[in-house]
């Protein structure tokens, strides 16, 4: 099973690492960085549900990120979606498990990670 889900495994890993590595984290830190208000909430949970960062990346990345000012809200959102929602891994899942579970799966877990960056934001 493993064999058969690697091709496009690869191909989702190197498209995301290009695509990381032609952004620049000043970029990112000006779209998510201190009293981005909502907007670096809403940039957080695009960027996070599209990227795909391998956890030992991301959570450095997060480090750096709250030394540059980005607020622990926006952090939250970033990294729960990071982990949770996959957009580019959804062509792979959707084969797997269909459009509907996929879908729902996507959509449940972008709400949640919203939910725990307000509930970050309220408490933090």
């Amino acid at each position: 099973m493993f064999l058969g889900i690697l091709p496009d495994l690869l191909v989702v890993l190197i498209a995301a690492a290009v695509l990381l590595a032609l952004t620049p984290e000043s970029v990112i830190v000006r779209l998510l960085g201190k009293g981005s208000g909502l907007a670096g909430i809403a940039a957080a949970a695009t960027v996070g549900s599209i990227a795909l960062i391998p956890g030992f990346v991301a959570f450095p990345l997060a480090a750096v990120l709250h030394q540059s000012g980005v607020s622990l809200d926006v952090i939250a959102v970033f990294i729960t979606t990071l982990m949770m929602v996959g957009i580019v891994t959804l062509p792979v899942e959707r084969r797997y498990f269909g459009w509907k579970i996929a879908l729902y799966r996507n959509g449940l877990s972008f709400a949640g990670a919203l939910v725990v960056g307000l509930l970050m934001g309220l408490f933090l």
